[in-house]
């Protein structure tokens, strides 16, 4: 290709696989390329850039074509990588869950405004918990908390029992697979969800990396992207403490139809906190 050098060195290998990242229309080719060599050779990214002309191990090379030619076809870097950040952590990711995304930890932050005193809570519920990261990391943030997660898929709830572990919080956390909040009994201080809000509809129609290759238990919402806003309002009041607050993820344009479920249900909302982007993205309830 022109403008890369020739042969089986670090700085050839990054060039052409940045040119075809590039033609693929996937963001950040550059930094992407490095992210998957630097995956294939077991080493940082800062590592590569150290010498670009030392030569590249036959094994590391094989790796790296198959990963370069699944993020071609947009397969999500997180599962090519088999980890994602989440706040403070870092979770195991699979196509059997949704990728945790810097979106949803505007979730935490508005759980932590919520809960000024750390000390106030003590059982946290994760409804459709994933790869766990909302739980795990309130839990990080609520010391003296235990957590519940529940999730409709087993192999989602293995890997959220496998994300407590890998970061030290197997003992405060119970991953249960089941269907939302049926099998629970008792009430809880912070509620949280990241529920499917996408329109059935409109699912074909997002980015690759998320309609071919991201769950669509976990992103179907329903034909007007509002079915599981009503199972949460079915069942939050009566796991809510009366001093309790839910926390539930958004999709653009959302917050007028979820506060009008959530009041009939007998919640009303405290707070809509906006994401980075400026998009309203976590609910705060609490019992009327």
């Amino acid at each position: 290709m022109s403008g890369c050098e020739p042969g089986e060195s670090i700085g050839a290998f990054l060039c052409q696989a940045g040119q075809r990242l590039r033609a693929a229309a996937v963001e950040a080719p550059r930094l992407e390329a490095r992210l998957l060599l630097a995956h294939a050779m077991g080493c940082r990214q800062e590592d590569l850039l150290r010498d670009p002309r030392a030569p590249v191990p036959p094994e590391a090379q094989a790796r790296f074509r198959e990963a370069l030619a699944a993020r071609a076809r947009h397969v999500p870097m997180a599962h090519l990588l088999g980890h994602a950040g989440f706040w403070t952590l870092d979770l195991l990711s699979s196509p059997a869950t949704l990728i945790p995304r810097a979106d949803t930890e505007t979730l935490v932050e508005a759980a932590l405004a919520a809960f000024p005193e750390r000390g106030a809570v003590t059982r946290i519920l994760d409804l459709g918990t994933g790869t766990g990261a909302l739980l795990l990391a309130c839990l990080e943030e609520f010391p003296g908390a235990f957590g519940v997660g529940v999730e409709r898929n087993p192999e989602a709830a293995a890997l959220a029992r496998a994300n407590a572990a890998r970061n030290g919080l197997a003992e405060r956390a119970a991953i249960l697979a089941g269907d939302w909040a049926d099998a629970l009994a008792g009430r809880f201080d912070l509620i949280l969800s990241n529920p499917p809000y996408i329109e059935s509809a409109a699912i074909p129609g997002l980015m690759p990396e998320v309609a071919r290759h991201e769950p669509a238990l976990a992103l179907d919402g329903g034909p007007d992207g509002l079915d599981a806003y009503r199972a949460l309002a079915a069942c939050l009041p009566r796991l809510l403490t009366g001093a309790g607050r839910a926390v539930l993820e958004l999709g653009q344009g959302q917050q007028p139809a979820v506060e009008g479920l959530m009041a009939g249900a007998g919640l009303r909302a405290v707070e809509c906190r906006s994401d980075l982007g400026g998009i309203p993205r976590a609910l705060v309830l609490r019992p009327a």
